[in-house]
């Protein structure tokens, strides 16, 4: 009996790789702000609802279309993602040239953004399946790709922009996007059922720990787990996103940085998410999922208290890269914790669920802050209201973490009890 020849799973990470690098360039948004918001002779914030638009859709179509990308299988959600992506950015293109806004706000926010949220949680799931062994390494090698997306294609945008005009640097984009997505996507498909990696066999040699469960969507909204890992990403994003988006007046006040040197400092923020990103996830398949949120929070509790009150420039932004490494690392671990929480059947489902916390933390975040720093008129208060936040995300993370150990242990128990009758 002849076996199918596997694929490289390394090959299928590199794919995975490829579609988030390409829907990533949404972090370069702020790059073609200018370029557009003159074009359609708008103030920039107008120009801003597109991303916010887009970050709505990536959520939502990650919710809703979660169960769909586990019917079909990643090939065809990948190519769905690609298309969609392609073409909102190419009927982008046609809107700048034709001067519409409403049809800019339907091309990149929601047409962009439904494949924003197929291309992100296709490969992630399907990456979860072929790493059994290291989730947390395989999950981060991706989203790392979708972090360090700006750090290439803002660039490239850039020079587009200047070379060729901002139609047709889209429409240039539109076409790479949808040819990396695409050919992404065709090597991209689950492992066999049952799939060990070579040298790890069922109870003996190498071993997998077991997942706590293998359900449904629709069972583990039954679960206090998934209410658990949802509360505990929508704090961790709103309090980063918040961070993020005032760094720059943040230094300013803080360490008296002119607006060119502040900028600079947003730059390496792009590449602290990034490297956060896979550094937190590897991480964890060694410290473990629930512990690795637990320092999360109990950092952040100190880092967003203590913030405002350092003086001493290396010293905060230490803290502040940090705290953007934790901001990333926190999506990054979330497939893998995901997957140990509820197992594969149908983990892009269930992670498109959570997901939705990211495009409601998208606006409650930055939001919160807005508006008590325009109350109090002080950032100490500010964030000692998010450092508030994270108290009680690490209060929900203990509780995980104690949830996680009692279901282990009754599996455990489980196993022992079988084991008496064999």
């Amino acid at each position: 009996m002849q076996t199918q020849k596997l694929k490289n799973r390394w090959l299928i990470a590199a794919s995975a790789v490829g579609i988030h690098i390409s829907i990533g360039s949404v972090y370069a948004y702020s790059v073609m702000t200018n370029p557009v918001k003159d074009i359609f002779d708008v103030d920039g914030s107008v120009i801003k609802w597109a991303f916010k638009i887009a970050i709505l859709l990536l959520g939502l179509s990650a919710a809703f279309l979660g169960r769909w990308v586990e019917k079909v299988g990643p090939k065809i959600s990948g190519t769905t993602a690609g298309i969609f992506y392609g073409a909102g950015i190419l009927g982008s293109g046609l809107a700048v040239q034709l001067e519409s806004l409403a049809l800019f706000y339907l091309c990149y926010g929601v047409i962009g953004g439904i494949g924003l949220g197929l291309g992100y949680i296709t490969p992630v799931s399907t990456l979860v399946k072929w790493f059994p062994d290291r989730r947390g390494l395989a999950t981060g090698m991706a989203i790392m790709g979708f972090g360090f997306a700006a750090l290439i294609f803002g660039p490239v945008m850039q020079s587009l922009f200047d070379a060729v005009g901002v139609s047709n640097a889209f429409y240039i984009l539109g076409v790479i996007y949808m040819i990396l997505i695409l050919s992404s996507a065709r090597y991209i498909e689950k492992p066999p059922e049952g799939y060990l990696p070579e040298g790890f066999k069922l109870g003996e040699g190498k071993t997998i720990k077991a997942d706590i469960s293998n359900i449904d969507a629709n069972a583990a909204l039954k679960t206090s787990r998934f209410y658990y890992i949802w509360i505990m990403m929508f704090i961790n994003i709103a309090c980063g996103i918040a961070i993020i988006s005032a760094a720059s007046p943040m230094m300013q006040e803080k360490l008296n940085y002119s607006p060119m040197e502040a900028a600079a400092i947003v730059g390496l923020i792009g590449v602290f998410n990034g490297l956060g990103r896979i550094l937190w996830s590897s991480l964890s398949d060694y410290l473990g999922r629930a512990n690795t949120y637990i320092v999360f929070f109990v950092f952040q509790i100190l880092a967003f208290y203590f913030l405002p009150k350092i003086s001493m420039e290396l010293t905060f932004l230490v803290v502040l890269f940090t705290v953007i490494t934790m901001y990333g690392g926190g999506f990054a671990t979330l497939p893998a914790f995901l997957g140990d929480l509820f197992g594969t059947k149908q983990l892009g489902a269930i992670h498109g669920m959570v997901l939705a916390a990211w495009g409601l933390a998208g606006v409650v975040g930055p939001t919160i802050y807005d508006v008590v720093k325009k109350g109090t008129g002080s950032l100490d208060t500010t964030l000692e209201v998010f450092a508030g936040l994270f108290i009680i995300a690490l209060i929900i993370s203990l509780l995980m973490k104690r949830t996680v150990a009692k279901a282990y242990k009754k599996m455990e128990n489980k196993i022992e009890e079988k084991l008496k009758f064999v």
